[in-house]
């Protein structure tokens, strides 16, 4: 067994030189991870949780744990949680706060020590559940592949060995372990797969296990040949966070190159099939997650963080005013028309007549109903239909920057065009200059 355990992990070029941490619960899964790397030599430390959920069960666990490592002389670090107040704070289940607290506390501690990595004692019936686990909640092709054996510093060195190896080893080398018995209630989904799913998928088929181990297998490399076909059917559609509908169209699967591109984003797979059957939808609609908003626009469904808007900011007076979004600020100036040498061509500058703007400004963001007169021009003009002409896309025209004066006329569209209502002529006397800029 250890032979085939060496196997796994050179193949996998899990572990090399250096310290690393065991993750050591007590039972037979973590004690067996803990006597094979030491029989195989590896520098190791344990660490273990108590989570404080099985009253005296929790510190047997924890007595049982710092026995076994100073018998064999491994360092050992302890950590207890108050499992149930996290859970109750974070509103998540109580299986979901032990495993966000374990890992937190496992990376501290590899950051602490120097570790190169963590071990987790996963073993190929965990795999096994997990695949099943998935296929129950939903999942795409990267469930099918299970646990992975390594996933970042997580390192899943027993993923080779099933349960009955790792009694048969522990048996051999006469290493007792504790049962947690909270395994063997059906309170959690993974212990209703265990303990009522599996024995009747066996009764099927005795060998339900292996078979779905091999197929892990085969769809973990089928996996890699997915992930070549999607980076290039991506590479074709995708640009500066915009998808070109009708290349995505032309791709061999359309849908799963929009699930790869948008689940990137932190879309999820429900979200993501209501994008993917509104393809044809007109310009204008939206579907957002917490952090992006994804726009048809065009022809173009295009990707930007969910923009919160700014609040009006009230300009009183000539001068300079910080805005607080972006490090952006606005400066004002009021000066001759002979200290005037041309009329500035940048667009975030802009040169009006003084004595047609009148204060307080507002600098804000665009309104639907906004319209202006565009310098050059004598009717006014949609603020949306001169950006729409500008080939603004859906974004663009949400963030654009005005400035309208007391009256409430815009005198600028930052970043693009004044008003010809307020422009200057041969017949001004004082030039009012604002600059907008972002540090």
């Amino acid at each position: 067994m250890l032979n085939k355990l060496k196997e796994y992990i050179s193949k996998h070029n899990l572990l090399d030189k250096g310290k690393y941490i065991v993750a050591l619960s007590g039972g037979a899964d973590s004690v067996c991870l803990l006597r094979t790397m030491m029989a195989l030599g590896y520098d190791v430390d344990a660490a273990h949780c108590n989570f404080r959920l099985r009253g005296e069960e929790s510190d047997r666990d924890e007595d049982f744990c710092i026995t076994l490592c100073h018998k064999h002389g491994i360092p050992i670090h302890i950590t207890h949680f108050d499992t149930r107040e996290y859970a109750a704070i974070h509103k998540v289940s109580i299986e979901m706060a032990a495993r966000e607290l374990r890992y937190s506390y496992f990376e501290q501690l590899r950051i602490a020590i120097g570790a190169r990595g963590i071990l987790v004692a996963h073993h190929s019936d965990d795999n096994v559940e997990t695949v099943l686990l998935n296929l129950i909640r939903g999942t795409g092709i990267y469930g099918l592949e299970g646990i992975r054996p390594r996933n970042g510093y997580v390192l899943r060195p027993l993923l080779c060995l099933s349960k009955v190896e790792i009694l048969e080893y522990l048996h051999s080398i006469g290493q007792d372990f504790i049962t947690d018995s909270s395994n063997n209630v059906d309170d959690v989904l993974r212990n209703k797969v265990r303990l009522n799913l599996m024995p009747v998928l066996q009764a099927i088929s005795p060998n339900v296990a292996e078979n779905i181990l091999n197929t892990v297998e085969n769809i973990s490399e089928a996996v890699k040949v997915y992930d070549h076909a999607v980076d290039d059917s991506i590479s074709k559609c995708l640009s500066d966070n915009v998808v070109d509908i009708t290349k995505l169209i032309s791709q061999p699967s359309p849908e799963a190159t929009l699930y790869e591109i948008l689940k990137r984003y932190g879309f999820p797979s429900k979200q993501i099939r209501q994008i993917y059957d509104n393809l044809d939808a007109s310009s204008g609609k939206t579907w957002s997650n917490d952090t992006f908003t994804v726009a048809k626009d065009r022809g173009k469904l295009i990707i930007d963080k969910v923009n919160y808007g700014i609040s009006p900011f009230a300009i009183p007076e000539a001068g300079q005013y910080r805005l607080g979004v972006g490090n952006s600020k606005v400066s004002i100036d009021v000066t001759s028309r002979s200290e005037l040498k041309e009329i500035s061509r940048n667009p975030f500058i802009a040169t009006l007549d003084a004595e047609k703007v009148s204060f307080p400004l507002m600098l804000r963001q665009v309104r639907n109903a906004d319209r202006f007169v565009p310098y050059g021009m004598k009717g006014t003009k949609l603020v949306s239909d001169y950006l729409t002409d500008r080939k603004k896309n859906y974004f663009q025209r949400r963030k654009q920057l005005v400035i309208e004066d007391a009256s409430g006329r815009i005198v600028w569209l930052v970043g693009e065009r004044v008003s010809d209502e307020a422009s200057v002529t041969d017949d001004t006397i004082k030039v009012l200059t604002m600059r907008y800029s972002k540090e």
